[in-house]
């Protein structure tokens, strides 16, 4: 293992399934990762701190102008930087499936279809953070603390230790 992303994505390239797919705790690690950094990213269903303000109240309040706008822009930056993280650890990143069989490594049509490929999986990303915006209800604040301490950091736990296990015992 490592923790330099390009490693992570090389990793990946030489998974025995497709699109270097994960075996299940890599899925589950997968929709814990997707739900937290929806969550992280005050995105609808979790945007507590819009519902406050919507109601006359809240931080958004005190800002106005300028202020206000660098709010909501880290808000979308967060949510490109979680794409793209995601993108690199679950995804493959710029990896396409047989694409060193079309062209050599290295050449321009190999990096310009790897780029397009690593773009339009962050769009993909970007895609479903606006289609669950549209789709799910607020929660509550008291929702939302009981849905993340008690099922997604207990399931995230679990995954660890289902991974470690799973890793000991592939190694020995």
């Amino acid at each position: 293992g490592s923790i330099n992303l390009y490693e992570i994505v090389e990793q990946q390239n030489r998974a025995y399934l497709p699109f270097g797919l994960f075996p299940v705790v890599g899925w589950i690690a997968f929709a814990v990762y997707l739900i937290a950094g929806i969550a992280e990213s005050n995105r609808a269903p979790f945007d507590l701190p819009e519902a406050e303000g919507e109601l006359g109240a809240g931080f958004h309040t005190e800002y106005s102008g300028f202020k206000w706008s660098m709010f909501f822009m880290a808000e979308y930056v967060n949510m490109f930087t979680v794409s793209v993280m995601c993108t690199v650890l679950f995804l493959g990143g710029w990896y396409v499936p047989g694409l060193s069989h079309l062209f050599e490594v290295g050449s321009i049509p190999y990096a310009l279809v790897s780029h397009i490929a690593f773009i339009g999986k962050i769009c993909a990303f970007l895609f479903f953070y606006i289609w669950v915006r549209g789709t799910l209800p607020r929660f509550r604040f008291d929702q939302l603390m009981n849905f993340g301490w008690k099922f997604l950091l207990p399931v995230a736990i679990a995954n660890v230790i289902v991974t470690i296990v799973v890793v000991y015992f592939l190694n020995s």
